[in-house]
């Protein structure tokens, strides 16, 4: 995702806290927010395998293998375009979308979504 994409969802989501984007319907809203939840799980997951990528090894006793071991821990983790960091980058944008969804349903509503797993919203808090 792109610094462009990232940065839409994160003004949409600060549009929604400040009551200018909503869905205007509470069902669809629900079933975008189990999405998310079950997309952040998902990632959760893929970050954890491209963690173990970090530890990458049997390239032999040479100079090169030791190059090629760091080049791609490099591109697992630790670096701005590493695999982890755009799955973070992945994940703080299903965030956004989960919390725009979360105070979709508190405006049509009125309720706090606070049993969904990873977004445990509390938009009283996110200034809604």
């Amino acid at each position: 995702m792109s610094e462009v994409e990232t940065a839409l969802w994160q003004r949409f989501a600060e549009q929604a806290k400040a009551g200018e984007l909503y869905l205007d319907s509470e069902e669809a809203a629900r079933q975008c927010l189990a999405a998310c939840d079950q997309r952040v799980t998902d990632l959760e997951g893929i970050l954890r395998y491209a963690q173990q990528a970090q530890f990458v090894s049997g390239f032999g006793d040479f100079h090169m293998a030791d190059d090629l071991q760091k080049m791609f821990k490099g591109q697992a983790s630790g670096e701005p375009n590493s695999i982890d960091a755009i799955i973070r980058e992945h994940m703080e944008v299903v965030k956004d979308m989960g919390q725009i969804m979360a105070l979709s349903i508190k405006r049509i509503s009125g309720q706090d979504v606070t049993n969904s797993v990873h977004f445990n919203t509390n938009t009283e808090s996110m200034g809604a």
